[in-house]
């Protein structure tokens, strides 16, 4: 395990990609919950879309840390995770789409389940085509899109490197 751990450049590409795999879902949905809870930013439903690849890029980017040694599981699960981060980094691209008016999004009206008319009223309406939040002109989905889809493929290079 020491010697996957480090190199004389500094850590191995496998032990690197595991660390992003882990790492960025986890800062992104910490990114999406503090604009929940400091920021006062409401999700619409894709929103929440984009964060279950991430919830399933943490178990898998988990589950290689377990491995750890350079072994083809700890491989095969950090790409799954890398996989995941590219689907949550493709919803980002198909909402972000939505907020910029490129294409449709949801033509339905999405709720979390049965719910009395009082509860109901007292949902904030939040769409799914309009931008609450941007940065640099890019809002929160097109973010996410940019930094999944870029580390998913840097991901995906460290593990092709021959020492991986």
């Amino acid at each position: 395990m020491a010697s996957e751990a480090m190199t004389p450049a500094g850590p191995a590409p496998a032990a690197l990609a595991r660390f992003l795999a882990l790492g960025v879902p986890a800062a992104l949905l910490g990114g999406a919950y503090l604009s929940e809870i400091v920021g006062g930013l409401q999700p619409c439903e894709m929103c929440y879309w984009q964060r279950w690849p991430h919830f399933a890029a943490i178990a898998f980017a988990g589950l290689a840390t377990l491995f750890a040694a350079p072994s083809r599981n700890a491989r095969l699960l950090t790409a799954l995770a890398a996989i995941a981060i590219a689907v949550s980094g493709a919803i980002g691209v198909f909402h972000a789409g939505v907020e910029y008016g490129w294409w449709e999004g949801l033509t339905r009206c999405a709720s979390g389940g049965a719910m009395t008319l009082d509860e109901l009223m007292n949902v904030p309406l939040v769409r799914c085509d309009q931008v609450q939040f941007s940065f640099l002109t890019v809002s929160m989905a097109g973010w996410n899109a940019i930094l999944s889809l870029g580390s998913a493929a840097v991901i995906a290079l460290l593990l092709n490197r021959k020492s991986a």
